[in-house]
This record gives structure tokens, sequence and C-alpha cells, in this order.
């Protein structure tokens, strides 16, 4: 909620100040330099910051944590978090001693298949295209006809509908299946992409509906991403992965997903130049892949304990209640 609350914030400023100053030569600088206060002000907030109790209890600094856990809490409730974290702590140590490397996981064919899901899944995310529409939004709409003053106006509804969509993934995070919110999220972003693709080519570029059209449907896109598919990855991949390989595992699948983030950023707007809103078309097809590798590969997390997710995931039986693979699969993990 804070990224698309901030998302929603710099989308606001930025019209505000292309409003008010949009005759100032290299106004970009203003935007650019405005977003680095919030930044210096968690730096300074951050100096001011005690340090973890947690951490501090794992570092054996226990008195420092106590002292910590009583300016937050009261007494009573501060005796017995530090209980708590401290007994957490300790068995965490106990099963630190059991984590598997990389190499290790790669020579277990159960946990080699749900290390590739996590990638997939991760990956899936950005292949949507909702970050590049993130950063490049105003681009499209004054490609589909608005000023530069109205398409970074206009810009705000995406950061509006970021919000709002946040707020009904929260509500609905323990309502729905987490199978059920990603065919749901990414056939909408996928439905979203045919009709921008489609209003580019069925409305003339002269119509002065056109870029009203297209942000509407780019906005509906933003709302469905956020609603059902973003939130519902990220406690996915919190969920999915067995303590052994956790950390391992939840980093690799997300340096894939911000990999392929930055070469979109790198090529989109190549792409938008060339071809315009049937870009669009080509998260289209992505999308329609996507749902395939989806249905066949990714396991319900849902109402399952942690504990009960490890031990089904490490003897293969989540795997049993998916739809036959995809053909190709087998390749990534089924080699001894």
């Amino acid at each position: 909620m804070a990224i698309v609350a901030g998302q929603f914030a710099a989308f606001t400023v930025n019209a505000i100040l292309n409003a008010t100053l949009g005759h100032v030569e290299g106004l970009w600088r203003i935007m650019f330099a405005i977003c680095a206060l919030p930044a210096i002000a968690l730096f300074v907030g951050m100096l001011r910051m005690p340090e973890s109790p947690r951490w501090l209890i794992d570092k054996g600094r226990l008195y420092e944590a106590l002292v910590i856990l009583k300016t937050i809490r009261s007494e009573e409730r501060a005796l017995a978090e530090f209980a708590q974290v401290e007994r957490v702590a300790e068995e965490e140590k106990e099963a630190g001693n059991d984590k598997l490397g990389f190499g290790e996981v790669l020579a277990n064919r159960w946990l080699r298949r749900i290390l590739f899901v996590g990638i997939g899944v991760s990956v899936t995310q950005q292949l949507t295209g909702i970050n590049t529409i993130m950063y490049y939004g105003p681009r499209v709409l004054e490609q589909s006809g608005f000023t530069e003053s109205r398409a970074l106006a206009a810009a705000t509804l995406f950061g509006l509908a970021a919000v709002v969509g946040g707020v009904i993934a929260l509500r609905n995070m323990d309502r729905l299946d987490r199978r059920t919110t990603f065919f749901i999220g990414l056939f909408l972003t996928t439905t979203c992409h045919c009709l921008v693709g489609l209003s580019g080519i069925l409305i003339p570029d002269e119509s002065p509906a056109k870029p009203y059209v297209v942000a509407i449907l780019v906005t509906l896109f933003v709302l469905s991403m956020q609603s059902f598919l973003n939130i519902a990855v990220w406690v996915w991949l919190a969920e999915i992965f067995p303590l052994s390989i956790r950390g391992l595992a939840i980093g690799i699948s997300v340096f894939f997903g911000w990999t392929v983030n930055g070469v979109l950023a790198l090529f989109v707007p190549t792409l938008l130049g060339a071809l315009g809103t049937n870009t669009f078309f080509l998260f289209a097809v992505i999308g329609v892949i996507m749902l395939g590798f989806l249905w066949h590969e990714v396991p319900e997390t849902r109402g399952r304990s942690l504990e009960a997710l490890e031990e089904e995931l490490t003897s293969g039986e989540i795997y049993q209640s998916l739809p036959r693979r995809l053909p190709f699969a087998g390749f990534l993990w089924d080699r001894k």
C-alpha cells in the first residue's frame, strides 16, 4: 500500500507542477528533486530509529531489546513479547542448521520445480506490464491524443486506481484462493490489453474520444492488476517455499522478476514509439501464455499451514491436485 500510495502522490505532484510551472525549461529535474524529499526524510528518520528487538536478541543483546520493547509496549506485554521473540529466535537458529544451498535445491526435483514455478510467478507479475504503465503511462496517453498537461493529469487516475485496488486486494486476500485470484487478475489484465490495442485500431486518431477511452481502459487495467494479481503474488511467494529455502528462493524469484522489469523499462519506450498502442497486443499474447502456466503449474497455498505446505512440497504431493503439466515443464525439474 505504501508503494501505490507513493505512486499516486508522485502522479499528483507531477500534474500540479506541470499545471503551475509548465513553462519552466527542464521541469522534469524539479520533479525528480521533489521525489528525493521523502527519501531524505526517511534517511533522517532512520538515524533516530532504534534497532529491531528481534535483531538485538539474535545478537545476544537481550537487555537492549527489552528496553526498546518497553518503550512501545506496556511492561507486561513487553515481557511476553520478549519471551516469544526469544523462543522463536532459538527455534529458527536450530532450523537454520538445515538450510539448503542453491546446488542442493537444484539437486532435488521437487524443490527445483517449485523454485522455477516461483520464478515464473514473479516474472508473470512483471510481464503484465504494470510497472511500465506506471513509468510510461503519460506517454501512452499523449500518443492517443492528449496534450502533455492533460496526459499528466489523467495519469493520476492510474495512481488512484492502484490505491483502490490495493484496498480491494487486502479485503479479498482471506476470501479468495490464491489460484482464483491469479486467474481473475490475469484474465482481466489480458482483456484490458486487448481492448487498449483494439481502441488504437478502431477509433480514428482524429476522434476526440480516443484518448479518454484509452485512459479509462488503462485505468481499468491498473485497477484489475492491483485488485487481484499484484499483492497476491507477494503473499503466494511468502507462503509457498519451505523454510529451508525460503530466503534463497524468494530472493531468486524476485531477482528474476525485477530483471524482467528492467528489460521492459529499457525497451518498452522503443516499442511504444514503433507500435503505439499495438504494443498492448504483445502483452496480451504473453498474458494468454501465462494463464496456461498458472493453470498447470501453480499450487494453491490458501488454507494450508506452512508446515503442511512444506511436507507436501518436499514429497511432491502438492502437485497431485494440479492439472496435467505443460509439455516442456518436465525438462526443467524431472531430470535426475
